[in-house]
């Protein structure tokens, strides 16, 4: 019958106080106290039955038998180094699930050519869903979230707000010289979201005008390619349509924004979050929520605060 191995503490404190002939330098190295190295080497020479150190009143000297074990053991330790090396090696490659709205998939996957060039050894894949992701039944590493950015167990990350403003076509805008213009063209809505037109209306101090009754769609992206085929007026963060606008196929016909009171945020189960794969893809995504940002003027007038449920 194999006899027991010594608990694993015991063979460090062994192996580090042999290696430096010190007790207290390897208390050092393995941030406890002298006592517990000495307490782990005396269980450790419990468990074997020999003696492996002589105490001497200025340091320590290894038995015969110290001296056969400590070779084996450095070398076992060695190995358990290199392996462990391997498995973050291993970690860094291989897939990435995603979960992640329509909305965000369709701004993500013009860039993510930059990540896989940064990161070839990782397969992104993206999974579209309005429904958050329960991590503890479902084979997801991460996703993109809307909301308030406290979830019990996840690490959450912002990405950026949700800061609402009109989108349209230009032939539309050219119609929108104030805003009670608005009451004038088709207002396009989310149907499971009707609180983001009162935001901005509210800002706007239009209160009373009635959006409901254009054409209703479940993502804000597909919502703003229909403005940009002059179906009506969309409503979303204009930086996510950066590119659009700059290439003059969609406007920000009004300066004012309204801010919502959630945002999106890259989350993960916090159990996972720093496993190098999944945090290679959260750093690249922040710079480029940052770049972003950057890439559109921030609005003339000041944000105001206000309310809304989730973004598709």
């Amino acid at each position: 019958m194999t006899r027991p191995l010594p608990p694993l503490n015991a063979l460090r404190a062994f192996e580090a106080a042999a290696r430096h002939m010190s007790l207290t330098r390897a208390a050092a190295e393995l941030h406890v106290t002298q006592a517990a190295v000495s307490h782990q080497v005396k269980s450790l020479e419990d468990h074997v039955g020999v003696k492996l150190f002589r105490r001497l009143p200025r340091g320590l000297l290894l038995t015969e038998a110290g001296q056969r074990l400590l070779p084996d053991l450095r070398d076992a330790f060695d190995r358990l180094a290199r392996a462990v090396t391997r498995l973050d090696a291993d970690s860094a490659r291989g897939q990435l699930a995603i979960s992640l709205t329509t909305t965000m998939v369709l701004w993500l996957v013009p860039r993510l050519a930059r990540f896989q060039a940064a990161h070839p050894g990782i397969a992104v894949k993206l999974m579209s869903s309005i429904r958050a992701v329960d991590f503890a039944v479902e084979d997801v590493d991460a996703a993109i979230r809307f909301g308030g950015g406290r979830w019990p167990g996840l690490r959450a990350d912002k990405l950026f707000d949700d800061v609402l403003t009109p989108l349209c076509s230009p032939a539309l805008a050219a119609q929108l010289r104030t805003y009670d213009d608005l009451r004038r063209v088709p207002i396009i809505t989310l149907w499971d979201d009707p609180d983001e037109w009162p935001i901005w209306l509210k800002a706007a101090g239009l209160e009373g005008l009635d959006y409901r009754g254009g054409p209703q769609f479940d993502s804000t992206r597909i919502a703003v390619q229909a403005a940009i085929a002059g179906v009506g007026v969309a409503i979303g963060p204009a930086f996510m349509y950066a590119e659009e606008i700059a290439a003059g196929r969609l406007c920000q016909p009004f300066a004012l924004s309204a801010m919502n009171k959630r945002s999106w945020h890259f989350v993960s189960p916090e159990r996972t979050a720093d496993r190098p794969k999944i945090r290679a893809f959260r750093e690249w995504l922040l710079d480029e929520a940052a770049a972003a940002l950057k890439a559109l003027p921030a609005p003339a007038s000041e944000t105001a605060p206000a309310r809304s449920r989730r973004r598709a």
